[in-house]
C-alpha cells in the first residue's frame, strides 16, 4: 500500500526534491527533534542542512539564484519538513514569505539588493504585522512612520515575530498617513499602510539604533523557533527601502503573502496529522491489551480509518489551493478553506493518536507529547479559524449571489 497523502501529476524533479526533503527529515530532524524541542533550542544544524539543500530558495527565481519552483513543490516540502519538527517549517516560512512580497511587489533596486542573499541564506526574513492590542483587526495597528526628508521615522511595538531573533531582514507594517487627510485616513485605514523592509543585525536587545528585539516569548509549544516582540523607538529608515517604492500598498502587498502563508499553515497540518497517524498507527500494533495489538481492536481500527481518512482530506486541500495560487488565479477561498480544514484535522488527529497512546501520550518520553502541544499554534496562525470562516462565507456569497 501507498503512503498516505500522496500528490498526483508530480514531475521528476519535484519527485526528486520530496524524496531529498524527507530523506533529510527522516536522517536529521526526527532523530533530534523532541529533545532540541524540550531545550527549546534553535536547530543550527537543522537550518544549515535545509541551506546547503537549497530550500532557503525553493521559490526565487532561477535569475536571483533560487530554484525558481512552484507553490505546491514548496507546500509539499513544507508538509514533509512539519512531519518532523512544525519549528522547522516556521523558521523558513517567514523567509519564504518575504522572498515572495520581494518578488512579487519589490522595485527591481530591491529585488536585486535582496533576493540572491535570501536565496544563498546569507539574509534570512521574518514579516510583522501583529502588535500587542490588535488580534487579527489590522485596520488598528498605530506603529507609525513619518517622514523626515528622505527618510522615515518609524515609532511603535510589534508582536509575534517569528524568527525575529535569527532574521536580518524584517518587513513591517506600519501606518503612514503620507498624501491622505486625516478623514480619509480614519475612513480608509487599509489605504494609509505601508510595508518597509528592515535590515538589522541577528541576536537580541538593540539590533540596530531605534529598533529593540526583547529576549524570545516562552511558549507553550512551537519551540525552537524564536518567537519575539519588535519595538521601535525612532528607527530611521531610507525611503528607498519602502517596499515597492510607494507608501499606503503594504496591507495588499502583507495579505498576498499572507495568503500563500495560509496555504503553508495547510501543508503544516498535513504534517504533523500525517506524523501524528505514524505514531498511532505503529503505537497501536505493539501494545497489547486482552490477548492481542490494541489495533486489533475494533475501536482502534475506527479511531485509525477516521485519522487517515482526514489526513487525505486536508491535503487534498492544501494541493488544490498551492495549484489554484500557481496557476494565476484568486485563491482566497481555496487557501483559508486549506488552512482551516487541515489545521482543525490536525488537532483532531494529534488527539486521537494522543488517545491511543493512553497513559504513556502524557509522558515526555514519546513524541506525541509534543505533537499535542504544537497543533494548537496551527489554530490561530495566519488568522484563526473564525478568519478564515468570514473569508469563506464572504468568497461564497460574491460567487452565490442570489439575483432576485
Amino acid at each position: 500500500m501507498a503512503r498516505l497523502a500522496q500528490t498526483a501529476g508530480l514531475t521528476d524533479i519535484q519527485h526528486e526534491i520530496l524524496s531529498t526533503v524527507r530523506d533529510f527529515v527522516d536522517k536529521e530532524i526526527i532523530p533530534v527533534a523532541t529533545q532540541l524541542e524540550h531545550r527549546d533550542e534553535y536547530p543550527q544544524q537543522i537550518v544549515d542542512g535545509l541551506r546547503e539543500l537549497g530550500l532557503f530558495g525553493l521559490m526565487i527565481p532561477e535569475e536571483y539564484g533560487g530554484l525558481g519552483e512552484s507553490l505546491l513543490t514548496y507546500a509539499l516540502c513544507v508538509e514533509e519538513i512539519a512531519r518532523g519538527w512544525m519549528s522547522v517549517s516556521g523558521i523558513i516560512n517567514t523567509h519564504f514569505i518575504v522572498a515572495y512580497m520581494l518578488k512579487q511587489h519589490g522595485t527591481q533596486e530591491q529585488k536585486d539588493h535582496f533576493l540572491p542573499r535570501m536565496a544563498a541564506g546569507d539574509i534570512r526574513g521574518a514579516f510583522s504585522m501583529s502588535e500587542p492590542a490588535l488580534g487579527s483587526d489590522v485596520s488598528a495597528i498605530t506603529s507609525k512612520a513619518v517622514r523626515d526628508g528622505d527618510e522615515y521615522v518609524l515609532n511603535g511595538q510589534k508582536m509575534w515575530l517569528t524568527n525575529g531573533g535569527t532574521s536580518s531582514l524584517v518587513a513591517v507594517l506600519v501606518r503612514s498617513d503620507e498624501g491622505l487627510s486625516p478623514e480619509e485616513a480614519a475612513a480608509k485605514p487599509h489605504k494609509s499602510m505601508t510595508t518597509f523592509l528592515v535590515e538589522k543585525e541577528p541576536g537580541f536587545g538593540e539590533v540596530r539604533p531605534g529598533l529593540t528585539i526583547p529576549g524570545k516569548i516562552d511558549k507553550m509549544g512551537y519551540k525552537g523557533v524564536d518567537t519575539t516582540e519588535l519595538i521601535m523607538d525612532g528607527l530611521r529608515i531610507p525611503a528607498d527601502r519602502v517596499l515597492g517604492g510607494v507608501t499606503g500598498r503594504g496591507f495588499y502587498q502583507m495579505m498576498d503573502g499572507v495568503e500563500v502563508g495560509r496555504v503553508n499553515v495547510a501543508a503544516r497540518g498535513c504534517g504533523v496529522a500525517q506524523r501524528a497517524f505514524e505514531l498511532g498507527v505503529r503505537y497501536a500494533q505493539q501494545r497489547h491489551t486482552f490477548g492481542k495489538p490494541i489495533a486489533q481492536h475494533q475501536a482502534i481500527q475506527f479511531k485509525l480509518a477516521e485519522m487517515a481518512t482526514k489526513v487525505e482530506a486536508a491535503h487534498a486541500m492544501m494541493v488544490n489551493a498551492a495549484r489554484k495560487k500557481d496557476s494565476g488565479e484568486r485563491n482566497d477561498l481555496e487557501a483559508g478553506m486549506a488552512k482551516y480544514l487541515a489545521s482543525e484535522y490536525c488537532k483532531e488527529v494529534v488527539e486521537d493518536a494522543f488517545r491511543i497512546h493512553g497513559g504513556y501520550g502524557f509522558s515526555k518520553e514519546y513524541e506525541i507529547e509534543r505533537l499535542y502541544r504544537e497543533a494548537p499554534m496551527l489554530l490561530i496562525g495566519e488568522g484563526t479559524a473564525e478568519i478564515q470562516k468570514m473569508i469563506i462565507g464572504r468568497r461564497l456569497l460574491e460567487e452565490y449571489r442570489f439575483q432576485g
